[in-house]
């Protein structure tokens, strides 16, 4: 299935599987998140200011109400120019796959680099969680 602009909406309709949801209200708060971490990764390449646990709790959110194959291919597809900073918080919540395709495409992870001061920011708070 091909992912564009114009039917992004609908594919996630497809992958949301939040049994609790009663209308469409609720399945636009949960999309809307996507938004908000692209918002989110804008604002740390602007001014370096990095909200990781906000970052993380969107992340969490969208994995519970979203197939799982499905929210990498959402979060793939909307952050491809931020890929550098989602790898990292994918690999702390470990949903990060070795491969996704989108439209057509094979994309490995492993070829993907990874901010190295978002990587020390998530090690040191793993580290304090333990």
């Amino acid at each position: 299935m091909i992912i564009t602009e114009e039917n992004f909406e609908l594919i996630a309709a497809k992958y949301y599987i939040n049994p609790n949801c009663t209308d469409k209200e609720e399945f636009l708060e949960d999309f809307s998140r996507i938004k908000y971490i692209k918002r989110l990764f804008r604002r740390y390449r602007k001014t370096g200011d990095l909200k990781e646990r906000l970052i993380l709790n969107h992340l969490v959110i969208l994995f519970n109400v979203f197939e799982n194959t499905g929210c990498q291919k959402l979060l793939f597809f909307k952050l491809q120019g931020n890929l550098d900073i989602l790898k990292p918080f994918l690999i702390t919540i470990n949903r990060l796959p070795k491969k996704i395709e989108i439209n057509n495409k094979t994309f490995y992870t492993s070829d993907i680099s990874m901010d190295q001061n978002i990587v020390e920011i998530l090690r040191k708070q793993v580290l304090c969680q333990q």
